[in-house]
């Protein structure tokens, strides 16, 4: 009797959570998925939901081709786990992107062509356009800190926002029901090599035999590929490069207002300046952005500061955030990878049976969908 192939995927954020519910569906295996956590508690659970895939300037090749795949697979995939009896906060409102510098509109608008030519709709509004369809965004800055004009809107009603956390539950939930196994506060202490072959993984509370092994714990990735012994340092080749991922900062806030901002009936997520106003129903927001450091900085801005200039980077465009409340600040690190393109999505060198789902960036909730259909066409065993 022939039994099915063993998939162990190591890392349960929402890159791991949906490769464990499509793979489910889309081979026939024995799948586990382990954590030294619970779900969601990485880069995931720092993480905004923002879906910037229409918007993004991104055009071409592998980066766009994989976000136009997650755009296109989103939202099947929430109706898909509503029915399921797993409802997830999605956000179909779209995105605005707001332009402070006029010499960019040319960018804009052959963004625009590019993407209608695309299939993808995307539009430019004027401030007056901007005004009246979100009539909480300040065209003039309100900021006492500097003088600055809204130019023009990008609006992109094709994108949108998901819940990371809630997402990720749901996709375990649905997951587990289809038979997927799930271990929590598991670490991994060692890949069991034969040779090239990955044969299972060590934990601290025993061995898995494995076929297939998914590394997508995020920055913990990297010191996963370490744990193969001698193996690859043998049978090691010129593809066969460590992995190297750099931790990028970011932070972010939950705030309450005393009433819903602009039009209760049309509530985008605003982005300006890369700082986002990711609304979340009576009067709630969350407002967020990632902050890069080269590594040659080293010295972070005490967390006081860093939020300060995040709510600052807010009210530049939303005056009214001045006078909202902070429920709660939080902050997380992406896995940026060095040497190579944001995300990797590859075998481990010569071990033609670990693969790679990591190395996300600020895109891991956005990518995560496309990520799991490569490992499904990577791991097409069925």
């Amino acid at each position: 009797m022939v039994t099915n192939p063993k998939i162990v995927i190591v890392g349960c954020g929402v890159v791991g959570a949906l490769a464990a519910y499509e793979l489910s569906h889309k081979v026939s295996a024995d799948i586990v998925v382990i954590d030294r956590q619970l779900s969601a508690q990485g880069s995931t659970g720092a993480a905004l939901g923002v879906l910037m895939g229409v918007i993004s300037h991104k055009t071409k090749g592998r980066t766009w081709r994989l976000r136009e795949a997650s755009t296109r697979r989103y939202r099947a995939l929430i109706a898909e786990l509503a029915l399921q009896g797993y409802p997830v906060p999605f956000n179909t409102d779209g995105i605005v992107s707001l332009c402070f510098d006029q010499s960019k509109l040319p960018r804009w608008q052959a963004l625009k062509e590019q993407r209608h030519a695309q299939g993808w709709p995307l539009e430019i509004w004027s401030p007056e356009m901007l005004q009246a369809r979100c009539p909480h965004i300040d065209i003039v800055s309100q900021s006492a800190l500097e003088l600055a004009s809204v130019k023009a809107a990008i609006y992109s009603p094709a994108d949108g926002q998901v819940h990371p956390v809630a997402l990720t539950q749901a996709l375990v939930a649905a997951a587990a029901a289809r038979g997927v196994a799930f271990r929590w506060n598991t670490e991994v202490t060692r890949l069991q090599m034969a040779g090239l072959q990955c044969r299972g993984v060590q934990t601290v509370q025993g061995d898995l035999e494995a076929d297939w092994v998914v590394l997508s714990a995020g920055l913990g990735s990297a010191a996963l590929t370490k744990l193969t012994g001698d193996s690859r340092k043998e049978n090691s080749g010129k593809d066969d490069e460590p992995l190297e991922l750099m931790p990028v900062l970011g932070q972010a806030m939950e705030i309450q207002l005393s009433r819903v901002l602009g039009k209760a009936d049309f509530q985008p997520v605003v982005n300006g300046d890369d700082v986002h106003l990711v609304p979340l129903g009576e009067g709630r927001y969350w407002l967020g952005a990632t902050v890069e450091f080269p590594p040659e900085q080293g010295v972070l801005l005490p967390e006081a500061e860093r939020l300060a200039a995040v709510r600052q980077g807010g009210e530049r465009y939303c005056g009214a955030i001045a006078q909202a409340e902070i429920l709660r600040t939080w902050s997380g690190l992406r896995p940026r990878p060095v040497g190579q393109p944001a995300p990797v999505i590859k075998p481990l060198g010569n071990i033609s049976n670990v693969i790679l789902a990591t190395g996300h960036y600020r895109n891991g909730v956005l990518l995560a969908p496309a990520t799991a259909q490569q490992l499904c066409e990577l791991l097409a065993i069925a």
